[in-house]
């Protein structure tokens, strides 16, 4: 099997030095060469998705949101596993089940999948992204979180920006997410969300440099922001709150936690503004 960053390296996506670089990096943060390379912010999710199929000789599927899905189909994964797995069944043929996921590594996963329908599984690569647009479409019945509030969630880790995006697309919000601070602060300028959850630390600009930059621009200013971070102390809530953050979210991130977080901070930022 062919290494991915040999992959992607031949494709012109990466350079042989950013690589490099990756590597490096994936050494001290024991994380997979993929993620590592998103985090960094010199691949995109989708480049990741078809490189990832090359190198496991899978198929891969886009635009598949828009797709009639029976209920006999969608029911043969049930939605919280679905949401939790980030899986999405696509099409049932005889004795086997196409089955769109993000993680190819994933072979726990793909074995519960097939205890749990009795069929074979054949997976198909398909972005987070596109997997929660399914999910929340046909399992959650909204309309790819376009009429729920739009939340920001700026999160240079993968693993906790998915948990985060999971958690709130089933409340039926619409979540963008940014890998850095300077990420976020073009989306926050471009796609005006409700809500903005930020890590405290992440590269290029940290949460407090992202507050300052939304709160000093009068198209941006009255977004409320929820600090996330893994300094969870009651002076570091007292200096992120006196700061100007909305609200503070102490990590290891609890899913309920969150979406009481952000309820809470949306109803008294209406109840402020009547």
């Amino acid at each position: 099997m062919k290494h991915l960053g040999d992959i992607l390296v031949e494709a012109d996506i990466i350079s042989k030095k950013t690589l490099e670089r990756a590597l490096e990096r994936q050494k001290t943060d024991k994380k997979r060469l993929g993620v590592v390379l998103e985090e960094m912010g010199v691949i995109t999710e989708e480049e990741l998705t078809e490189a990832l199929s090359k190198q496991f000789n899978f198929k891969t599927i886009k635009n598949f949101v828009g797709h009639n899905y029976t209920q006999e189909l969608l029911e043969m994964l049930p939605a919280d596993f679905a949401m939790k797995k980030l899986v999405f069944p696509l099409k049932k043929k005889d004795s086997m089940l196409a089955v769109a996921i993000t993680d190819p590594f994933d072979l726990e996963t793909m074995e519960m999948l097939s205890r749990i329908t009795g069929l074979q599984v054949i997976p198909v690569l398909a972005t987070r992204k596109e997997i929660l647009e399914a999910i929340s479409v046909h399992y959650l019945k909204s309309s790819s979180g376009e009429g729920g509030e739009a939340i920001l969630v700026a999160e240079d880790s993968l693993p906790v920006a998915t948990l985060i995006q999971v958690s709130l697309v089933k409340e039926g919000y619409k979540v963008i997410l940014a890998h850095d601070g300077l990420e976020a602060l073009k989306l926050a300028l471009s796609e005006r969300p409700k809500l903005i959850i930020t890590d405290s630390v992440m590269p290029r600009m940290d949460g407090y440099g992202l507050l300052r930059a939304i709160k000093a621009n009068p198209m941006t200013s009255e977004i409320p922001i929820i600090m996330l971070t893994s300094k969870a102390s009651t002076e570091d809530e007292q200096k992120a709150l006196e700061f100007g953050f909305s609200d503070f979210i102490p990590k290891p991130v609890q899913p309920i936690r969150v979406v009481s977080r952000v309820k809470h901070v949306l109803e008294m930022t209406k109840k402020f503004r009547r």
